[in-house]
């Protein structure tokens, strides 16, 4: 018996498979749970299983059909939303860091527009998306500003509290080299910044790829939001277990996102901290 269970135990210690062994058994008993729930209540909320079967063509199977339109798969609804959250974020990233050291590096600016950011900043996503309307007159474009205006807020306070938290000796050094205002934004400024801008970016692609999915569901013309709302208008057998879908496909594309700009800025501001 010891020497049958060895390779199995060998298996389940490789490094690659060590990290993944609980999660998988913690979400393994959360859709067993939840499959047993829906079994023993009798109720017509899928489980897992049914929503499965449900969605598996063309939804699961086919992630890229087109039949023309807004009728398209999760595949190509997920790229349309990510293209509208890379220029919104692209965007927030330029205004909010280029607002973050003007913030920082003045303490006029700061105290003169602190009182307003801090009033916007706390401003729901979708409180924006009517003034985006009349502004605009288009839903991507909306939806766009909507992100924009959702993500901005935490590149620009992360920006400036970094530069804030520069060590005095720092600015003293920095004073005694007479060093010119170019090399003193280069050499201590971004360096001692970047982690900060890092976790200001990080934070604002979660806020991004939240607003796309609200804006979309209310005024879109595809995207993830809009495939979950048109699902639920349509009613249906299957509409529940396409909109679960959808959804577990949000928070996977959420998550690799956040993922990405983690590592993009270890890759970035790691060495120069």
């Amino acid at each position: 018996m010891t020497t049958a269970l060895a390779p199995t135990r060998h298996w389940l210690r490789h490094p690659l498979v060590r990290p993944l062994k609980a999660p998988l058994i913690c979400i393994g008993a959360v859709l067993l749970l939840w499959q047993l729930l829906v079994t023993a209540g009798h109720s017509d909320f899928p489980g897992p299983l049914q929503v499965i079967s449900q969605t598996w063509d063309p939804y699961i199977s086919r992630p890229f059909y087109d039949d023309g339109g807004t009728a398209k798969g999760l595949g190509w609804q997920i790229l349309i939303s990510l293209q509208r959250v890379a220029v919104g974020y692209s965007l927030a990233a330029v205004v909010g860091i280029a607002a973050g050291l003007a913030l920082g590096l003045n303490r006029f600016v700061r105290q003169g527009f602190d009182p307003m950011i801090q009033v916007l900043r706390t401003v729901p996503p979708l409180a924006w998306l009517p003034i985006s309307l009349l502004l605009f007159q288009q839903a991507d474009a909306a939806a766009i500003f909507v992100i924009f205006i959702t993500a901005v807020w935490p590149i620009v306070i992360n920006t400036a509290t970094g530069i804030r938290e520069i060590p005095q000796d720092y600015r003293n050094v920095a004073r005694v080299l007479r060093l010119r205002k170019r090399s003193f934004l280069w050499d201590i400024v971004v360096p001692a910044t970047a982690p900060y801008v890092f976790t200001g970016l990080r934070i604002a692609i979660g806020l991004a790829w939240l607003a796309i999915v609200a804006a979309e569901m209310l005024k879109a013309d595809g995207g993830i939001g809009f495939f979950i709302w048109d699902a639920y208008n349509a009613g249906g057998d299957s509409s529940t277990s396409q909109i679960l879908l959808a959804i577990l496909y949000v928070g996977l594309v959420g998550l690799l996102l956040d993922r990405l700009v983690a590592w993009i800025g270890e890759r970035v501001g790691g060495p120069r901290r």
